[in-house]
Order: C-alpha cells, then structure tokens, then sequence
C-alpha cells in the first residue's frame, strides 16, 4: 500500500500506529462491494492525519449536504498528491514534521521567528517566496 507512510504527512511510522481509512468517506460514497477490495479505495494514515481528515470532512458542504463523490476525488483528504481544493475551500496545505537531528533545525527556526516576532509557518512562506525562482 504505502509502506508504512502516512499518506498525509509522508513520514513513515510503526505499523501499529497507522490506520486504514477511505480516501472517500464512507458517509459520502458508502461501501461499493466492486471496490472494497482495490487498495487504492484507501490510505494509510497516521492518528493525527485521521483526526485532522475526520474534522475537515465533517465540516465540509460536501459530506453535510451534497454527497458528490468526485468532490472529494479532488481533495486533498482523499488524494493529497493531486488536488484542487481542501474541503471545497480553494487552499493548499503542506504539513512539515521534524524528527531527530531535525529537530535541532526546528528549534533555531522557532527561536529565529521569535526573534523577528513572527509565527512559524509566515516565516516559512517568506523564506520560501524569497529563495524559490518565479
């Protein structure tokens, strides 16, 4: 499937802590038998993606009101590696998790944004807007 990946946050985990999850929601696409054995109906997801997925679904119109499954085919919840909008809010999203040696990184950065009196992810987007070419 994903070896271990979380299909979100792409940093790999422990087997124990990942969860299978459909891509669709249940409470939008239900069960279609011809499909519950494709694993690509699926994703591996950490808790703290299931959560933050399970929150932004419930919220959206779509798994309210409208039940359009190919909504959901073209958000990030479903298909993070190619979509056009997050809860049919037109927004993209980058989520970064620092382990290790990383983490090193993570706490002069955060000291640096103090020092400018700035939040994190801001200071991050300047950075990016500044050092990527037009």
């Amino acid at each position: 499937m994903q070896d271990s990946k979380c299909a979100i946050y792409l940093e790999v985990y422990d087997e124990r802590e990942l969860q299978i999850d459909h891509r669709i929601p249940f409470e939008v696409a239900g069960d279609d038998p011809n499909k519950m054995n494709n694993p690509e109906e699926y994703m591996l997801l950490c808790g703290s993606a299931n959560r933050a997925k399970s929150w932004s679904c419930e919220h959206c119109v779509n798994w309210i009101e409208i039940k359009k499954i190919d909504i959901c085919r073209n958000c990030y919840w479903a298909f993070p590696e190619h979509y056009n909008h997050i809860a049919m809010q037109p927004v993209r999203r980058v989520d970064i998790m620092w382990s290790g040696e990383e983490i090193e990184v993570y706490e002069r950065l955060k000291e640096r944004t103090i020092e400018l009196q700035k939040d994190i992810p801001f200071y991050i987007k300047e950075l990016i807007k500044k050092y990527l070419p037009p």
